[in-house]
């Protein structure tokens, strides 16, 4: 009798342990996934925004053009 119950005792904290490091695997797993969409999402929506572009003249310091009236010189 003795011996039954300890092998009842044993296979119990054998079950527990398993559904403990089960439940941990899962919920590592399920952290691990919900990381990873978020990751994506992050990088998609930094791919989406739009980039912001530098103006720049195309032309030197000094325009010359004759508009009719007269010639204009902008410096």
């Amino acid at each position: 009798m003795q011996n039954i119950r300890s092998f009842f005792v044993i296979v119990t904290a054998i079950a527990l342990l398993a559904a403990a490091a089960l439940l941990t695997a899962s919920l590592t797993i399920a952290f691990m996934g919900t990381l990873a969409i978020l990751s994506i999402g992050k990088m998609l929506s930094n791919k989406l925004k739009p980039v912001p572009v530098r103006a720049k003249s195309g032309h030197s310091e000094m325009r010359v053009w004759n508009d009719g009236r007269g010639t204009i010189i902008d410096m």
